[in-house]
């Protein structure tokens, strides 16, 4: 993905001879786990539509690491390109293709995506308080009326801490939140970036969209060229990326004020574009300690920062 990718499935080590699993959390979260794919579901609500929300979840999680294995030349093709066939590939391309005038391939959508099938077959026929799928961060959930989510927002993954919360209300019409930022592969995380963001965390009407978003706004976080930001060819870091030799964010050492700011204010100018165009909810975004918001004036959507 052009935030460089959520881990991507390849290779027969990740294709359907492999079985997905799935086992009970402490707190009666269920954990379902297949190749790269690791999801923490919760549903709340009667103890029988939570059992059959689970068992629905578990049925319909094993098909999908194989649909996208067999679609990945489509998903790894930078958009324009034509759409794959399978639902969550589908999905990944449509909340993609808003951003296909710059680089940008469905990968950068596949965290959320995965999140919102496994969530659309928990949900499907049961009548459930709230629920939600955790895919790393990425988030999708459901919310019935006057039921609400509080969600926490980490700013540095290096120093993880509970830096704010989001209070999140059946009225506001965000279900999806994604988190993007610097840290990469071989640093701590789990994609690429190209800008410098810490983290930026998007609020949209899925969890495959807000993915796609957060990358977008997460690589307009940048002061280029500055000198105590170091970049690598992305294929040096990991041969099998769909970012080939474009250059992601490894380092960036300690910028000043002014920079950060600019820096800060890039990504909120992308944000409020997107949100102006209906393509996102709100953002929040952080760099080394400075934080920039683009939030609803709504009682739908609370943040509280710590």
């Amino acid at each position: 993905m052009p935030d460089g990718g959520h881990p991507a499935p390849h290779g027969p080590a990740h294709g359907p001879a492999h079985g997905a699993e799935a086992a009970l959390l402490p707190g009666n979260r269920l954990l379902l786990r297949h190749g790269p794919i690791t999801l923490v579901c919760q549903a709340l609500g009667d103890p029988a539509e939570v059992r059959d929300a689970y068992r629905q979840a578990t049925i319909a999680f094993p098909a999908i690491l194989p649909g996208l294995c067999a679609e990945m030349p489509a998903i790894r093709a930078p958009l324009p390109s034509p759409a794959p066939h399978g639902p969550v590939a589908g999905a990944m391309h449509r909340a993609c293709l808003p951003y296909a005038s710059g680089f940008i391939t469905s990968l950068a959508a596949v965290a959320g995506a995965v999140a919102d099938a496994v969530l659309c077959a928990m949900t499907a026929g049961r009548a459930l308080d709230r629920a939600y799928v955790n895919n790393g961060g990425d988030i999708a959930f459901h919310l019935a009326p006057g039921q609400s989510l509080r969600c926490g927002l980490v700013a540095e993954l290096a120093a993880p801490a509970l830096d704010g919360v989001f209070t999140l209300h059946h009225a506001a019409p965000s279900r999806g939140i994604a988190t993007s930022g610097r840290a990469c592969k071989g640093r701590g995380g789990r994609s690429f970036s190209f800008g410098i963001a810490d983290a930026v965390t998007v609020l949209a009407r899925t969890a495959a969209e807000a993915d796609a978003a957060a990358s977008i706004v997460a690589n307009a976080v940048d002061v280029p060229g500055h000198p105590a930001v170091q970049r690598r060819p992305a294929w040096d870091v990991d041969s099998g990326t769909d970012l080939g030799a474009r250059p992601i964010t490894w380092d960036v050492g300690p910028l000043s004020l002014g920079d950060i700011a600019r820096a800060l204010d890039a990504g909120r100018r992308t944000a409020d574009d997107l949100r102006a165009r209906g393509l996102i909810h709100g953002a929040v975004l952080a760099l080394q300690g400075q934080v920039a918001t683009c939030l609803p004036a709504s009682p739908g959507c609370l943040l509280e920062t710590a």
